[in-house]
């Protein structure tokens, strides 16, 4: 049976070490993995479009030797002409891999229980877990360690709050997510990531105050207030999010030493001010970059062969 990248929740933390170390390695050396990929093919189906998932998952697999194959909403076309069953199936018969980003979480489900390949989830409404080992890449490279920091998650209680919580509290850190009433995440993925943080030491806090959850903070993080799919909520939900700004006043309530994260793209002057998005604690760029990286690891290690070449 294959395995498969779906949620951070379903992998141990030794699994998702492993995977932080490869690809890390991958980044300081990549020629070093050149051909890991070599001669296989990756379907990467978009219901959704997406300059960073695919670009990176493509150029990763170029460099790795392999190949990717684009399938957007006019290529491929789920629950309309053919079941998720078939198409998953009939992509197992061609390609080596299948990465997908949809709306519904339950696409996800069934590509997985239906593929006889590996499926990576690009992006879902429930989870964003490629976005998060990229981010987990990043504080490890800016910190030096994982355990004992905290992260603030201001806004929406979404997929990346889902993700973060579930990542977070596999490391043992704290994770403060602070959302508008009416926001908060899934009251499930909350459950489960406190199950997680009371094994690792970590801890997880809720609350509808900013300034609360980003006190002390190492990490401030944030993401747009409407994502895709929800533009007609775009007008409410800028009068229910008023005050959960990241802006030079919230930073100031985060250690000295805090970064400033967004999986972008952003909207300046919404959920985030041009001083922090675009000032010295922002690390955007660097982790928009180890999408690269986090994604080539994760390709390497249920796709191909995860040993650099002479080992």
């Amino acid at each position: 049976m294959p395995q498969h990248f779906v949620s951070l929740f379903d992998k141990s933390t030794e699994e998702l070490r492993a995977l932080l170390d490869l690809a890390r390695m991958m980044k300081l050396n990549p020629r070093a993995f050149s051909d890991v990929c070599a001669g296989q093919s990756l379907a990467m189906i978009f219901q959704k479009p997406s300059l960073r998932t695919r670009v990176s998952f493509e150029v990763g697999m170029t460099q790795m030797g392999g190949h990717a194959l684009y399938l957007g909403p006019k290529d491929i076309q789920l629950h309309r002409g053919e079941t998720i069953a078939d198409t998953a199936a009939v992509l197992s018969r061609y390609c080596d891999g299948i990465m997908a980003r949809v709306f519904s979480h339950d696409d996800i489900l069934a590509l997985a229980e239906h593929a006889t390949v590996p499926v990576v989830n690009g992006l879902s409404d429930l989870l964003h877990p490629c976005q998060v080992l990229c981010d987990l890449l990043t504080i490890h490279e800016k910190f030096g360690r994982l355990e004992g920091l905290k992260l603030a998650y201001i806004g929406d209680g979404n997929n990346m709050a889902h993700s973060l919580l579930y990542g977070g509290a596999r490391f043992g850190m704290t994770v403060a997510v602070c959302h508008p009433r009416g926001y908060a995440p899934d009251a499930d993925v909350v459950a489960d990531a406190r199950a997680l943080a009371a094994t690792s030491g970590g801890a997880i806090q809720i609350t509808e105050d900013p300034q609360e959850g980003v006190c002390d903070a190492d990490i401030v993080y944030t993401d747009v207030w409407a994502s895709m799919g929800q533009e007609s909520q775009h007008a409410e939900r800028l009068a229910r999010f008023e005050g959960f700004q990241v802006n030079a006043v919230l930073m100031a309530q985060a250690r000295p030493s805090a970064i400033f994260m967004h999986c972008l793209p952003a909207h300046r002057g919404e959920e985030v001010s041009a001083e922090v998005i675009d000032g010295p604690q922002s690390v955007v760029f660097d982790e928009a970059e180890n999408r690269l990286h986090a994604q080539k690891a994760i390709l390497a290690r249920y796709m191909g062969n995860a040993r650099p070449r002479g080992v």
